[in-house]
């Protein structure tokens, strides 16, 4: 039985189930670009996500090289309200203006819009932590589509 025990857990250890980010550093070298510098301006919370994950474009230098001007906008409005007046339904908005600059001149804008309808929570503290995953998500979703378009981009 100890033998039995044994071979499956060095099995365990000796298989693995091949995963590895898709924006890591060895992953993001089959990309044709890089980036310079970001600026920021906007929602800080979905902002330290997407410069989260571009990051690893700054530290590979290539020769495409670009210089991002990312502003972001999030608005919550109420849908729906209960009898009370109470807000039962929010629709939150988020509106991401990327200018891809080469030196000083702009090579492409891009925007990217996103919403999302979700129900209120009685307990704020856990309202709030939604709200917050929410923008993580939306940052991660946003910086992918960024990444695709940035490396669509006809180099002249």
């Amino acid at each position: 039985m100890l033998k039995k025990t044994i071979l499956i857990t060095f099995f365990l250890f000796i298989s693995s189930c091949g995963y590895e980010p898709i924006h890591s550093k060895k992953n993001s070298k089959d990309y044709n670009f890089s980036i310079d510098s970001i600026n920021f301006e906007g929602d800080r919370d979905v902002n330290l996500r997407i410069k989260k994950t571009l990051n690893s474009y700054i530290l590979n230098k290539k020769s495409k090289s670009y210089i991002l001007d990312i502003n972001t906008v999030t608005k919550k409005t109420t849908i729906s309200k209960d009898a009370a007046g109470n807000p039962t339904n929010f629709e939150s908005f988020i509106t991401v203006t990327v200018k891809v600059l080469i030196g000083k001149d702009i090579k492409k804008n891009i925007k990217i819009k996103k919403k999302f309808k979700y129900n209120n929570n009685k307990d704020k503290f856990e309202l709030k932590n939604y709200e917050r995953q929410l923008k993580n998500n939306w940052g991660e979703s946003i910086t992918e589509e960024l990444i695709f378009n940035i490396s669509n981009i006809q180099w002249y």
